[in-house]
């Protein structure tokens, strides 16, 4: 197997987790400004990874291009947010960000990340302020609202080597359970 991580990240935690990724898989990681579609050829396992902003996955449209050029390849991605992971967090990214016929190509793992409002850059902090805004204004608020709130002024990071297990597994191995799996 030749695999690929090749990632997307503006905060550090997707580059963590990929740099994981690529050590446990006895591979290098590569920024996706940093390899062009033509270098992904001579790989036949390509990880894919991005931070959630907006719902969004940081890179989509390189990996998309990627996927309608490699058929046959063995794909998985990671998207790393805040958030807890649980079942409808996974839902929702991964079909906000996949048509079901994507899905039926790819591994897909939601690998909880963290928050750092002092890594973000302009456009990003005027969008998170807005979020802010937003949260303050509400009556009540749920825990992982309260907790969002309190990271604007401390960090979290909740990055965990162990978060990686079943993705490893699926590039080593196939599916066990079936594909779209998340990190819980």
């Amino acid at each position: 197997m030749k695999a690929l991580v090749v990632y997307s990240s503006k905060t550090g935690f997707v580059e963590k987790y990929a740099k994981w990724i690529a050590e446990e898989l006895s591979t290098e990681a590569v920024r996706s400004d940093d390899v062009s579609l033509d270098e992904l050829k001579e790989y036949d396992t390509l990880i894919f990874g991005g931070g959630l902003y907006a719902g969004g996955i940081n890179g989509v449209k390189f990996l998309k291009k990627a996927l309608e050029k490699f058929r046959g390849k063995k794909i998985a991605v990671f998207a790393t947010g805040a958030s807890p992971p649980g079942a409808e967090v996974v839902d929702e990214v991964r079909d906000g960000n996949f048509t079901r016929e994507e899905q039926k190509k790819i591994g897909f793992f939601y690998l909880r990340g963290g928050f750092d409002y002092d890594k973000l850059g302009i456009k990003d902090r005027l969008l998170m302020k807005l979020l802010k805004k937003k949260l303050e204004s509400k009556k009540e608020l749920t825990e992982d609202e309260e907790g969002m709130l309190s990271a604007y002024d401390d960090p979290v990071d909740f990055t965990d080597r162990d978060n990686i297990r079943e993705l490893v597994d699926y590039v080593r191995n196939g599916w066990v359970k079936g594909p779209c799996r998340s990190s819980l």
